[in-house]
């Protein structure tokens, strides 16, 4: 079953307030673990990261900046 729009932007909003931030400190901290690899190696490790993070979340954020389609007012 396909999430309404309402519902898709409100969970996108939750992933950005709250899950981003918390995806952040988890990637600063893992990388953290390791011995600090040169600033290529690490820039190309966060570079990954994030974009890694929002594969899961593809459909979640497709279409959120259009005009909402179950809308009946037509612009």
């Amino acid at each position: 079953m396909a999430m309404s729009y309402k519902t898709r932007r409100r969970v996108a909003l939750l992933i950005l307030v709250v899950g981003l931030p918390v995806y952040v400190i988890l990637a600063i901290n893992v990388v953290a673990l390791f011995e600090r690899p040169s600033i290529l190696l690490e820039l190309g490790v966060y570079i990954g990261l994030g974009i890694v993070w929002i594969l899961p979340f593809k459909s979640v954020f497709k279409g959120i900046g259009q005009p909402d389609p179950d809308d009946g007012n037509e612009t």
